[in-house]
């Protein structure tokens, strides 16, 4: 009951059916990777960074969620929070921020976008920090504490693995459209 927030759907149709919606220059829900991973991920496609203040995000989360996960040490920024995040600019933040308080759904500006290539937190109004995706969203299930977030040491091995498969793949493909093309 805690984790589940239908009041994101709702947001979302009133970002998407409103008049400032051509000035969203991204927009994604915070699930796997958390707002870590997908903060990361939307700065690397549109070769930009950010600022984000922590306090601000915290005030956002569920309070017995972000307690739960505390008490289990796991980082609240590397899990799905049901969020919605959006890139625009300033003046259209505002005015989002206001519709989405006017229609009951708790929201807030938490940070501005730069030009650092990199993700910035500001922890405790001063302390700034570089955050980083991991390997893999925060562990909170007994499984995913065992398999662990870090990267494996043998990444490298399987990323080469992957990139012989994709080749030997492409072979069969072109193997399969010959064959067709040649029997027809």
């Amino acid at each position: 009951k805690e984790t589940l927030n239908i009041k994101f759907l709702k947001s979302c149709e009133l970002v998407l059916n409103s008049a400032y919606k051509e000035h969203i220059h991204a927009m994604c829900d915070v699930t796997n990777g958390g707002l870590r991973g997908d903060l990361w991920e939307i700065n690397y496609e549109a070769d930009c960074g950010v600022t984000i203040y922590e306090e601000q995000v915290r005030k956002l989360v569920n309070s017995n969620v972000l307690s739960m996960l505390e008490k289990l040490g796991v980082d609240y920024l590397g899990v799905s929070l049901d969020a919605l995040l959006i890139y625009c600019p300033e003046k259209q933040a505002k005015e989002i921020i206001r519709d989405l308080k006017s229609n009951g759904i708790q929201c807030a500006e938490i940070g501005f976008v730069d030009k650092s290539n990199q993700v910035n937190m500001i922890f405790e109004g001063e302390n700034k920090k570089e955050i980083l995706p991991r390997f893999r969203e925060s562990a909170y299930t007994k499984i995913k504490q065992e398999v662990g977030e870090d990267t494996p040491q043998q990444k490298e091995q399987m990323e080469k693995m992957i990139e012989i498969s994709a080749i030997k793949s492409l072979e069969k493909r072109k193997k399969m459209i010959d064959y067709i093309n040649n029997s027809v």
